[in-house]
């Protein structure tokens, strides 16, 4: 039960990081401050802890549902 609830609270998680990532047209993270362009140029210290924080949740989210098949592998 606790593994289903986690993997609900990570997709959630995970749908909201992915959809503050700025793509080609922009994206939600505009609307955060993540619009403005740096001068040096590359991503800026935001976006790159944005993107290191949703691989991490989608670590996460994998690894629930590996557990999550394991345990229903078991208990039938």
């Amino acid at each position: 039960m606790g593994f289903s609830i986690a993997l609900i609270v990570f997709s959630l998680l995970l749908m909201l990081l992915v959809l503050m990532h700025k793509g080609k047209g922009g994206g939600l993270s505009d609307m955060f401050g993540g619009g403005m362009q740096s001068s040096v140029g590359g991503s800026s210290v935001a976006e790159r802890n944005l993107d290191r924080i949703t691989v991490v949740v989608g670590l996460m989210w994998f690894a629930c549902i590996v557990v999550l098949g394991i345990l229903m592998k078991i208990n039938n």
